[in-house]
């Protein structure tokens, strides 16, 4: 025994009956051990409570058991968007269940990436889930030059081919709601859109205006910007009514933009959805059907986005090839009282 105590892996392989190399395949889960050694060995470490010591399986390894989960938006932001929030906690248990410890890092601003670079490059994580990088973003540039294996949820900003990512399908999301508030008898249907500059607002705003054109009615457009909080919902959707006093519906490119919209209606005198029907994006489950009305919204899965990325990762780290590739997620209407 080591003077702290502890038991080592001689100890173990001592105590199961076997070599040093047969008992360190067999914590390590290599095939090359016969199922009877590893039985054994197991039994020995539990029976001594070993551990195996983590920066000395680093070494030989080179792997640290851990992925930073990288979200390039403002802390403040991100806290307060039920969308991140969904995709940490998905990040923690889809991570856990590989047996991978995650690392949290928000990328405030552009001065964050070089160090956010330097940490990563460091040996300290085996690789990252990236999240929310806009267009102009460096930060996509950035990694592809450090050699560490990244999966981005949606498509990176910078537009470059040879990306892995998991996207939904943010066009078709935008499209089936304009196609619902017209199929109910709405003729002028405004939106509010997220930052231009961000993938997903984009394809949202493109997939409204493809909506639009589809029902013929593409020839006024009543779009506002947002930056995805219920406060620019709100700003945008009263600059909406003053440009068009008679608009009857609103698509808000995220749930917390439709909650801001509903807010500045009811403060116009507007009935939702009587006067003015709303859809949001997202679908978020604490508060789409908690809003009053009950949110019509667009429903993704940002768990099932998380697993996909994970997959994705391991299979990475695992020395598969695997084609750099953008997978694309369904999404579906949820029809409420709002729309």
């Amino acid at each position: 025994m080591p003077i702290d105590g502890r038991p080592t892996l001689e100890d173990v392989a001592a105590y199961a009956g076997v070599s040093r190399s047969t008992a360190s395949r067999a914590l390590n889960d290599d095939a090359y051990v016969s199922v009877r050694a590893r039985e054994k060995v197991l039994g020995a470490a539990q029976e001594l409570g070993y551990s195996p010591n983590q920066a000395a399986r680093s070494l030989v390894t080179r792997r640290t058991g851990a992925v930073a989960v990288v979200l390039s938006e403002p802390e403040a932001k991100v806290l307060d968007d039920p969308y991140f929030a969904s995709v940490m906690h998905g990040a923690f248990r889809e991570l856990s269940a590989v047996g991978a410890q995650m690392l949290l890092m928000f990328v405030d601003s552009r001065d964050d990436v070089p160090r956010t670079i330097k940490f990563l490059e460091g040996g300290h994580a085996d690789g990252a889930l990236v999240f929310a990088p806009h267009k102009g973003d460096p930060l996509p540039t950035a990694l592809r030059l450090a050699r560490l294996p990244v999966v981005y949820g949606g498509r990176p900003g910078n537009g470059k081919r040879g990306s892995h990512a998991v996207d939904f399908d943010n066009k078709a999301g935008a499209r089936l709601a304009v196609e619902h508030l017209y199929a109910s008898g709405r003729r002028r249907i405004a939106t509010v859109t997220g930052m231009v500059d961000h993938p997903a607002a984009a394809d949202r705003l493109d997939g409204w205006r493809a909506g639009l054109a589809s029902v013929g009615l593409g020839s006024v457009e009543l779009a506002e910007p947002g930056d995805f909080t219920m406060g620019s919902g709100e700003a945008a959707t009263v600059r909406l009514l003053a440009r068009c006093p008679e608009l009857d519906a609103v698509f808000a490119a995220s749930d917390l933009m439709a909650a801001g919209a509903m807010k500045a209606l009811r403060a116009a005198g507007r009935r939702v959805p009587d006067d003015v029907a709303v859809i949001g994006f997202d679908d978020h489950p604490a508060l789409a059907p908690a809003m009053e009305p009950p949110l019509t919204s667009i429903h993704q899965d940002p768990r099932e986005q998380v697993r996909q990325m994970v997959r994705k990762l391991m299979a990475l780290l695992g020395g598969e090839d695997v084609r750099p590739e953008t997978t694309i997620l369904p999404v579906t209407l949820v029809v409420r009282e709002s729309a």
